[in-house]
């Protein structure tokens, strides 16, 4: 994985537990903190996933196993083994991601990944109010606060590289699109992408690039 990807992996799973004085008045943060940070959040990921997951399968085994079972609850105990499947899914997918943190170290410049991953963190923080009201204008009939929190830290990452990082519009959106390919969902990434490119639409008063789709 490249330096620059993993920065941005780094700052968007620990954006949410760095202190905002802290990286606002730009103290130090050490890059072993950052690591802490988003294994903590891959890992809560994996067990709130987990028990989603469990709480499906034993409520989908009851109704299968009860001893009224109709069409309507054979179906209705079906979508919850299927739901909790995709739990389980992302679970897995979660602390997958979590382990590959420490190996992934070892293939990047730790001062550069340190580096680029507390710029992009001081310029949500500093930047974070501007960057949510350019998002919320828009969003089309949807609010910012509505999306999932880390479909709405991709975004401020996307639009923080991109408006005071000097990373070119199109790259930024693509490297999102990657982000929510990993830490998101399908529907997420759609929206990721549409709102991503409206926003540059509406700093640069052109169009952009298209991005992966």
């Amino acid at each position: 994985m490249q330096a620059r990807q993993l920065s941005r992996e780094l700052a968007l799973l620990s954006l949410s537990q760095l202190p905002n004085k802290a990286v606002k008045e730009g103290q130090d943060i050490n890059l072993e903190d950052m690591i802490l940070a988003a294994v903590r959040v891959l890992g809560s990921e994996a067990r709130d996933g987990l028990e989603e997951a469990a709480s499906e399968l034993s409520n989908g085994s009851e109704r299968l196993l009860s001893s009224d079972i109709t069409t309507i609850n054979a179906n209705s105990a079906a979508e919850m083994l299927r739901q909790a499947m995709d739990y389980t899914e992302k679970a897995i997918n979660s602390a997958r991601r979590a382990i590959e943190i420490p190996e992934m170290l070892q293939m990047a410049n730790r001062v550069e990944v340190k580096s680029y991953a507390m710029d992009i963190a001081r310029s949500v923080k500093r930047n974070k109010a501007d960057i949510d009201t350019l998002l919320d204008r828009v969003m089309e009939g949807w609010r910012l606060s509505r999306l999932p929190a880390i479909d709405q830290d991709i975004l401020r990452v996307a639009i923080a590289e991109s408006t005071y990082l000097g990373l070119a519009a199109p790259v930024a959106i693509n490297a999102a699109v990657e982000l929510a390919k990993r830490y998101s969902d399908d529907e997420g990434r759609r929206r990721i992408n549409g709102v991503l490119r409206r926003a540059v639409d509406s700093q640069k008063g052109g169009d952009a690039d298209s991005a992966i789709d």
